[in-house]
């Protein structure tokens, strides 16, 4: 299997960046990694997605996130087009795109059955300009299509060596552990790792319905809107300013939108306000670093997938990563004492 077919220009230095384990394998992933959802393709085009991707690596991020359903392909189109154009070497990166939602409107042309994620995964390489992606994730779970045909294809995949590992996105532990069953069963490959929201507004399914997942199977997470769509940068306290991402898509995020204006959506922008009192008064630091810190600090997060339509988005979101040590149980105390969103955790009954 070729590596790749364009000369390597760029070398790839880590600048200090934490690397962890994804999930129980030995691949090692940055805890800050870049997403291309919404912007890389969609918003953002041409020469500013390479100036991002730039920034990132340079930074040392090495892993690049991206979908078949990203602005109907061209968000792998465009990062891989970059990959090239910036001469970074195939081995440096950790590649991951996801399978579900394709870009026809035929039958087969969407959901987890054997055919589309086999397919899907030729025509998503295709657009990527590579052989193989590092993890290759189920977008969503598919209720038609039965576990066992949705396992061996994956399987398939890896086997073929167009992937190296298999993950889940937005999967209920029901599913991931039925997933798990049929792989022992059949001596397949099991998924690895879940891409998951997580906030401190949003914690119930990866802090408690996960819990088992990662005490079994050291399961791991590639967290997205880890900000709540930006709601934790404070800029949308007094409004939706002109050229955000709830500007740019108010169609897609109108649910979000219209619950500003309700009795939990002022309580909880009074919440960012109280942490960004806590944030520049307590660490030196901006709410937006609080809240990436805090997802990060989990021991179950792999890597906190940033989104970014400008190269000093990634500049701003990474000095997060001096805030980490700084959330003792002291400060994680007070944060929780102001949102309040701790889930209960399923009762031991005393035990």
């Amino acid at each position: 299997m070729p590596l790749q077919s364009w000369p390597v220009t760029r070398e790839f230095d880590p600048k200090g960046m934490p690397f962890r384990r994804l999930g129980g394998t030995g691949l090692r992933v940055p805890v800050f990694s870049l997403g291309g959802w919404l912007t890389l393709g969609g918003t953002v085009t041409g020469d500013p997605v390479k100036e991002i991707i730039k920034t990132a690596f340079d930074a040392g991020i090495n892993m690049f996130d991206t979908a078949e359903a990203y602005a109907a392909g061209k968000s792998e189109l465009e990062m891989g087009r970059v990959i090239k154009e910036l001469g970074l070497r195939r081995t440096d990166l950790v590649i991951t795109t996801k399978l579900f939602w394709g870009l026809r409107k035929g039958p087969n042309d969407h959901g987890l059955s054997r055919k589309h994620i086999i397919e899907g995964t030729y025509e998503s390489l295709e657009r990527l300009g590579l052989d193989y992606v590092d993890v290759i994730f189920a977008h969503r779970p598919d209720k038609t299509v039965p576990m066992e045909e949705i396992v061996r294809a994956f399987n398939y995949v890896i086997e073929k060596g167009q992937a190296f590992y298999w993950a889940t996105s937005e999967w209920s532990a029901r599913d991931i552990e039925e997933a798990y069953h049929i792989a022992d069963k059949l001596n397949l490959i099991p998924p690895i790792a879940e891409q998951c929201k997580h906030h401190l507004f949003h914690r119930q399914r990866p802090e408690v319905e996960y819990k088992p997942l990662y005490e079994k199977y050291h399961y791991g997470t590639t967290i997205w809107s880890a900000l709540a769509g930006g709601i934790l940068t404070g800029k949308y306290n007094n409004g939706i300013p002109p050229g955000t991402r709830f500007d740019d898509h108010k169609e897609f995020f109108k649910g979000v939108i219209n619950s500003f204006n309700d009795e939990s959506g002022k309580e909880q922008f009074d919440k960012v306000r109280k942490l960004s009192e806590l944030a520049e008064k307590e660490l030196g630091c901006k709410v937006a670093h609080l809240a990436l810190a805090w997802v990060a600090q989990n021991p179950n997060t792999s890597t906190v997938i940033l989104g970014a339509s400008r190269p000093e988005q990634i500049t701003e979101n990474l000095k997060a990563l001096e805030v980490i040590p700084k959330l003792t149980p002291e400060v994680l105390k007070k944060i929780e004492e102001i949102v309040g969103t701790a889930p209960e955790q399923e009762s031991t009954w005393g035990r």
